[in-house]
């Protein structure tokens, strides 16, 4: 996916109003990297029409991104982290989504990415993440490299022991404050349900081409 061209799609008026906006929004940017990511959105989008462009990316285009540009493979994984980028459920990630999902995903703060994996992991609506949310998740992780002949039976018990360990008020499920306590006891349990953050090495990749070298011309 090319780097090049990235002031198409966008003039310079449109581009300081979108930046002015996002600068209140609180990122981890600064006005010149929200600027890069601004006109990287609309270079994501210089082959689709106007419509398109006003719509923001759609999902297909966005689990591209993540799948060329920060290396991820799963697709059940993509699809909610596109769904925890799209904050208002209209199946599109609009420029400000977009730059303020990206703060998170490369630069947030460790209760930034508390509540974006929580986000990430729960998405029934109904305020926990249930035990048959977390066999699914689990079971997409782990079963496709499973070499157990009743794996199904192991990632029940896995429910059983990940409840055991962040189920704080033992109801049978995981609220926000219960996967919250547990984490900040025991950090590798962020991702426990499937890697929704990219690795450290695809953030500085992204950010050494995006923001260091944007005027030179780059295939991710």
């Amino acid at each position: 996916m090319s780097l090049k061209r990235l002031v198409c799609g966008i003039n310079l008026r449109d581009l300081k109003k979108v930046v002015t906006a996002l600068s209140k929004a609180g990122t981890h940017f600064n006005q010149n990297e929200m600027e890069c990511l601004v006109k990287l959105f609309y270079s994501f989008k210089e082959k689709g029409n106007d419509q398109g462009i006003q719509e923001g990316l759609d999902r297909v285009e966005f689990r591209n991104i993540l799948h060329n540009v920060f290396g991820m493979t799963d697709d059940m994984l993509m699809n909610r982290v596109f769904g925890a980028f799209d904050k208002d459920s209209d199946n599109h990630i609009s420029t400000t989504e977009w730059v303020e999902g990206l703060s998170i995903f490369l630069r947030g703060t460790f209760e930034e990415r508390v509540k974006y994996c929580y986000r990430v992991y729960y998405l029934n609506g109904d305020g926990y993440i249930s035990q048959d949310e977390m066999f699914d998740m689990l079971k997409n992780s782990l079963l496709k490299h499973s070499a157990e002949e009743d794996p199904e039976e192991g990632i029940k018990e896995l429910v059983e022991i990940t409840l055991k360990k962040m189920d704080c008020d033992n109801d049978g499920k995981l609220s926000y404050e219960d996967f919250e306590r547990a984490v900040k006891k025991d950090r590798l349990l962020l991702e426990v349900f499937g890697p929704c953050l990219p690795k450290i090495e695809k953030c500085l990749e992204f950010e050494t081409l995006v923001f260091k070298d944007i005027n030179n011309e780059f295939q991710l």
